[in-house]
């Protein structure tokens, strides 16, 4: 079965996006008419590994405070990344969006994407981000401190699209 979003490659490199599946999500968006930005300036999120400082700059910021990461390879390192993220920045609500969640974390694991995210609080679909995400609302409060915190420890100014 084919996705119900076509993204040739030019479309892809025209956009500045990293993958196909990052262009499918944007494409989603646009069509549901939901505010977001890619890759912007709030997006960007800073974070600690003991001893040393890292960056990290989240896929899609949705305006209603959500955080989509899109992932076709979920690696151990990308894995320890979120876990350092989700302890540092307890308030920010970071969701993925795996190609498939069936995937196995190595070769030979038991452990999927999905087991993985289940054992670790975070929430994730396969493909297509799921109608209630884009129309999730927080309180005003709970929103003010995500951004608050993503301008304090992250970036400037978004760019949305």
């Amino acid at each position: 079965m084919r996705s119900m979003y076509r993204t040739p490659s030019k479309y892809i490199q025209e956009l500045g996006f990293r993958s196909k599946l990052e262009a499918i999500v944007n494409q989603q968006l646009v069509k549901s008419k939901v505010r977001f930005s890619y890759e912007g300036n709030l997006n960007l999120i800073r974070y600690e590994v003991p001893r040393s400082k890292h960056r990290y700059l989240a896929d899609f910021l949705l305006s209603n405070g959500i955080i989509i990461e899109a992932k076709g390879l979920f690696d151990s390192n990308d894995r320890m990344k979120h876990l350092l993220i989700k302890e540092q920045y307890p308030i920010l609500d970071i969701r993925f969006l795996f190609q498939n969640s069936r995937k196995k974390i190595r070769k030979g694991s038991k452990t999927t994407y999905a087991s993985w995210c289940n054992k670790n609080g975070f929430l994730y679909c396969d493909m297509v981000i799921p109608d209630e995400w884009l129309s999730e609302k927080k309180d005003k409060d709970e929103l003010e401190e995500i951004i608050s915190t993503l301008k304090r420890f992250g970036g400037g100014d978004a760019k949305s699209r």
